[in-house]
């Protein structure tokens, strides 16, 4: 891959900012890019991980066994996963040298969360290697990320199905 690789950012309430990002990941694949994938705030058994393991060029780094919600979490926990993913990052950063695409899921929720730092993100970002393509996901995004993105396209909710009371299916919102 040749040129500048640029920051893609899908956010917002509503449904589809992972599935926008697998996509742009399969066709990267698709068309001989490697592509890694890390998603914070998710343990390693997401439908669409179990489909991205299986394509060549993609590479799933392992996370958490267990993830628990933020918000059910005391200081403690917040404080043991906020160190776990920004190790997790500082391990990402030396390993995705060879790359040609980095799907950081969540990785724009683990911030507004406060379980992962803006600021080693943002340092990653900006001193990235020169052809790697960055996508993140995530319900909200910072001003500092807003202005170094190339590609943002904000999901919003019009209508889902949640609102009516009903529950998350498998295979389509999991």
């Amino acid at each position: 891959m040749t040129g500048t690789g640029r920051i893609h950012v899908y956010y917002g309430n509503g449904k589809g900012k992972t599935t926008a990002a697998v996509g742009l990941a399969v066709r990267a694949a698709g068309s001989g890019l490697r592509v890694l994938v890390f998603q914070f705030l998710k343990n390693n058994s997401s439908n669409e991980r179990k489909i991205l393991e299986a394509i060549p060029n993609v590479t799933c780094l392992p996370g958490r066994e267990q993830i628990k919600f933020v918000s059910n979490m005391n200081g403690d926990e917040r404080a043991e996963l906020r160190h776990y993913n920004n190790k997790a990052l500082d391990e990402i950063v030396k390993f995705c040298g060879p790359f040609d695409m980095l799907l950081l899921d969540e990785a724009l929720c683990a911030v507004n969360l406060q379980v992962l730092s803006e600021e080693k993100l943002i340092s990653f970002i900006t001193h990235k290697p020169r052809g790697l393509e960055i996508v993140l996901t995530g319900h909200q995004i910072t001003e500092q990320l807003l202005e170094i993105a190339d590609y943002v396209t904000e999901v919003k909710k019009i209508k889902h199905h949640f609102d009516q009371g009903r529950t998350a299916r498998e295979g389509i919102e999991y």
